[in-house]
């Protein structure tokens, strides 16, 4: 596909985004400036990164610290520099410097050890990093590679990020089970919510709600989310990972 057919392709899909973004704030009674979407380009190639970006949007997130990592670099020697660089997915202990160097915002934060290591890693590259507390809301924990802390957990590692130098607490994030059933995404983005307003009880600023995905962004909203981390609703199907 010809660049400016692929741009066209993702400015038809942003614009089928936002309609469903606007009215489920509607329904909701929520201003859309409320809601962040934060566009997931794993496994897209950095030409898709900067059609967003030509086409307004100014948040991407990636999950694979070498793929971010190079096109973040790509999009600044393209002269794109104004992206807001979200890490989605979960960070190796080894990786945290480097995504610490260019991530602006962590939302996969599930471990105290982890908090360590990005904090070691933020200090060493001198910035201050926003980092959201995973947590996993399904009724019986699986080690399926998705992360996430137990909700009795949260409290701790939350507290652990607001006293680091270098790190910022930025609130919560979440996925809703993977079943297709908008009942449960339903149930768990309430339970994320009652979860938020607990966490900021005793940490005010930490408003950030990262929840829904292309399939179940009406749910997030209508619960509070105010990032949404939309990746084939923009992009299409993905590509094969390398």
């Amino acid at each position: 596909m010809r660049g400016d057919e692929r741009r066209d392709q993702i400015a038809a899909n942003i614009e089928r985004v936002e309609g469903r973004i606007a009215t489920a704030c509607a329904a909701a009674g929520r201003e859309r400036s409320d809601v962040t979407v934060v566009a997931v380009t794993k496994t897209f190639p950095v030409e898709d990164v900067i059609h967003l970006h030509a086409l307004g949007v100014r948040d991407v997130g990636e999950n694979r610290d070498q793929d971010a990592s190079r096109k973040v670099d790509a999009c600044r020697a393209a002269g794109v520099t104004d992206l807001v660089w979200h890490f989605v997915g979960q960070v190796q202990r080894n990786k945290a410097a480097t995504v610490t160097a260019y991530a602006d915002m962590v939302h996969s934060v599930d471990r105290l050890r982890l908090v360590s290591a990005l904090q070691k890693g933020a200090t060493a590259s001198g910035r201050k990093v926003t980092c959201l507390v995973q947590v996993d809301l399904r009724d019986v924990p699986v080690d399926d590679g998705r992360g996430g802390a137990a909700p009795p957990d949260v409290d701790e590692i939350a507290a652990a990020l607001a006293g680091s130098d270098a790190l910022v607490l930025g609130g919560l994030m979440a996925v809703a089970p993977l079943d297709g059933d908008p009942a449960s995404a339903d149930r768990a983005f309430a339970r994320l919510s009652e979860l938020s307003r607990q966490l900021r009880s005793t940490h005010p600023s930490a408003s950030v709600v990262s929840a829904g995905m292309s399939g179940d962004l009406e749910q997030a909203v209508a619960h509070g989310a105010t990032h949404l981390r939309i990746g084939s609703a923009l992009l299409g199907s993905r590509p094969a990972l390398g």
